[in-house]
């Protein structure tokens, strides 16, 4: 566990991506819905470059990739699907420093961690970067150093700021188990040791090491564990998916001081519960393990339970209004 619990988080924050393509509306909403917490909204509609894995892959440092039919592949330079990337991470910034003047608390930024990047990206023989370990190695140092780049960059946009590193890892339990496809899709590529996952993160986590890491997953069976020993402050991820099986690794957590961003605020478009409704199963859970309901706001950050770039604007402008009103729900009445 890393130096940094004592950072405040904020009560609710969004995930990280929002529909549409307007780099200023989107500034707009992730800062406004959240005074105390906003984050740097991502964009996937744009298309590629603006998803999920082309922005990180346009952060990386001496390594390169480009948009092929089946996916994202290596490269040897950088070429216009890199452009494109950094282009419009560089107008995410631009807008978010407009709308950010003055700002003095914590800010999230999003990247995708190690072991999602290897499962997604893939080698010149279009297998998928996590099937060599010496890919993934190279993979990860230049993510670090990419991180390293831009949490410098957001700072220096916002000075006033305490940056808070999302690591986006929705693929990390098919990582462990074995469950990522081959090229041919008729085979897996071999699990990877488990000792191996959790260095590879912790290198990738003490990058930020002024600042709180959160590591996120919106995939069943969170290892929640393995990113605790790894370094990591929070672990993000969809309530929803939790079973009774996960309850003595999340008392653990809490006990440990790692915080909870629990995604209870649905991702889609839908009716809307009242705020108190929607954090009722964290009020169950927290009496289920026995903790203590006064540890409830200084444990548990309220999120939408994925991103939001298959929602309607409006739907998302609501759910993370809804976010905001549940977390309050939660501290004004924890029981």
């Amino acid at each position: 566990m890393s130096e940094n619990n004592h950072v405040r988080f904020g009560a609710a924050t969004g995930v990280g991506s929002l529909p549409g393509g307007d780099a200023r509306e989107a500034a707009k909403t992730a800062t406004g819905s959240f005074e105390d917490f906003p984050f740097l909204a991502e964009l996937p509609a744009r298309g590629p470059g603006a998803d999920m894995i082309g922005r990180t892959a346009g952060m990386l440092v001496d390594l390169y990739a480009r948009v092929e039919p089946s996916g994202w592949r290596f490269g040897d330079r950088p070429g216009r699907d890199t452009r494109r990337a950094r282009a419009w991470l560089g107008e995410d910034l631009d807008a978010l420093e407009e709308f950010t003047q003055g700002y003095e608390g914590p800010l999230k930024v999003q990247a995708v961690g190690p072991w999602t990047l290897a499962a997604a990206l893939e080698l010149k023989n279009g297998e998928a970067a996590v099937s060599d370990p010496g890919a993934c190695r190279d993979l990860a140092g230049s993510l670090a150093e990419g991180l390293r780049l831009h949490l410098d960059e957001v700072h220096r946009r916002v000075p006033g700021a305490r940056l808070v590193l999302q690591l986006d890892e929705p693929s990390l339990t098919a990582v462990l188990r074995g469950r990522v496809r081959t090229a041919s899709g008729y085979r897996t590529h071999r699990s990877v040791d488990r000792q191996a996952v959790e260095s590879t993160l912790r290198d990738v986590i003490g990058v930020h090491a002024d600042g709180p890491v959160v590591v996120h997953s919106c995939a069943p069976d969170v290892p929640f564990a393995l990113l605790r020993r790894s370094g990591a402050d929070a672990v993000s991820f969809d309530f929803s998916l939790l079973t009774e099986r996960d309850d003595d690794a999340i008392g653990e957590a809490v006990e440990g001081g790692t915080r909870l961003f629990v995604g209870v605020v649905p991702g889609t478009d839908g009716p809307l519960s009242d705020p108190a409704g929607s954090v009722m199963g964290v009020r169950t859970l927290w009496r289920r393990l026995g903790l203590h309901p006064g540890l409830l706001p200084d444990a548990v950050t309220v999120t939408p339970a994925c991103g939001l770039a298959g929602a309607s604007p409006d739907y998302a402008r609501r759910a993370l209004a809804h976010c905001v009103q549940a977390a309050r729900s939660l501290a004004d009445n924890p029981e």
